[in-house]
């Protein structure tokens, strides 16, 4: 239990230090903001216009992106990789070009995607909804006719209103135009408490600084559900944090947490990794919020392991080293185990993503089963049965 808990520890203070990292972005990117949320906004319309419409939502309408002729004729006919097994409770994933302001995602990319995830899975769950993504994967979805769940996004930020109002838009356009047959649920807010208390120099979820976020983060969580009561439309909404950065009140607004629970940033061994993610989240996620009134479900939002590191300072975690030969161990230890056991969770990640090795360097941009190129790393996907 000592080498649980001083793990656990060592994983909050590099929970931290990702979230400081990852703000930067969102600072930046609303400095730009102003100069690019028209032209966002008309190219996510402007894309769907093109389309046929029509008030069913079988295609067309206002946040419908347009079909893309490279993909093939016919996107849902297309070939099987036999080294793919539908093995995966849910992928984390968050398409190419969907991080502002440097919108870029397409179509094209995204039915490309989504044709390898369904090979693995029948549930993604993405981050946020801006640069059009819940369009682009709903198109995507309904175009290749896979049977996919997702689970939609708003990235919410401490202080940011705009980008919540900016998000939430986004998402009711989207679920007007494509309905809800493959989305599982809204997700609001990812690590907001933990950005919360950095920002405010709190530590506790639980104590003021961390239940006065709660409040603003609560009432974000409030109008999302408000929104789909408009809409006349019954869906789950949740919450994703750091493992460790739950408030009670946030978890008894919602109908699910999504947790993200890192053994690599807690410093075990690869041989360890999958025991100290199970034994993280029963005892830190789904106790304590089976206390709760509400018993909101809850889900590991990612885990994984990373297969490279940028720079050779940050390519061992003290006990065992970035690679694809120690993912395969944790992709061998924990895949299996926990659709045994009915956990559900969301692999992190699908493919590897540029623009965080790029920003951050280190391991932060090599977690994909694929490569950026959407080639399958030298790895061998389990073989069982997911939930």
């Amino acid at each position: 239990m000592s080498d649980y808990k001083s793990g656990m520890a060592a994983a909050l203070e590099k929970s931290e230090a990702r979230s400081r990292r990852a703000k930067k972005i969102v600072i930046g990117s609303v400095v730009a903001l102003v100069v690019i949320i028209a032209l966002a906004v008309g190219l996510g319309v402007g894309l769907s216009r093109n389309s046929k419409s029509s008030s069913s939502g079988s295609k067309g309408g206002a946040n419908n992106p347009e079909s893309s002729d490279s993909v093939g004729s016919d996107p849902s006919n297309f070939v099987k990789d036999d080294r793919l097994h539908q093995s995966f409770y849910g992928i984390a994933y968050t398409p190419e070009g969907s991080i502002m302001p440097n919108c870029g995602a397409t179509l094209e990319n995204v039915i490309k995607d989504i044709q390898l995830m369904s090979q693995l899975t029948k549930r993604v769950r993405l981050y946020g909804a801006d640069c059009n993504q819940s369009a682009l994967v709903l198109e995507a979805i309904q175009q290749t006719k896979v049977d996919m769940q997702v689970y939609l996004a708003n990235y919410d930020v401490p202080g940011d209103s705009d980008a919540y109002t900016r998000q939430r838009d986004t998402l009711k356009e989207a679920i007007q135009t494509y309905g809800t047959d493959h989305i599982a649920g809204i997700t609001v807010g990812n690590e907001y408490i933990l950005n919360y208390l950095n920002d405010n120099g709190g530590t506790d979820p639980n104590d003021s600084v961390g239940n006065a976020g709660a409040k603003l983060l609560i009432a974000d969580i409030d109008d999302t559900k408000q929104m789909l009561s408009d809409l006349g439309v019954d869906l789950p909404v949740g919450n994703s944090d750091a493992g460790s950065y739950f408030n009670d009140q946030v978890l008894e607004s919602v109908d699910y947490g999504m947790s993200n629970v890192h053994a690599w940033f807690a410093n075990t061994t690869a041989d360890d990794a999958a025991s100290w993610v199970f034994s993280f989240f029963e005892e830190t996620n789904v106790q304590p919020a089976s206390q709760l009134s509400n018993k909101p479900q809850m889900y590991i939002a990612e885990t994984g392991w990373p297969t490279k590191s940028s720079d050779e300072g940050n390519a061992n975690n003290g006990a065992s080293d970035a690679s694809v030969a120690n993912l395969q161990i944790f992709l061998d230890d924990f895949v299996c185990q926990a659709n045994a056991n009915n956990t559900g969770y969301f692999f992190f990640e699908f493919f590897d993503e540029e623009w965080k090795d790029e920003m951050y360097g280190g391991v932060e941009g090599w977690w994909g089963l694929f490569t950026k190129d959407r080639q399958l790393k030298d790895l061998t996907i389990p073989d069982c049965a997911a939930p």
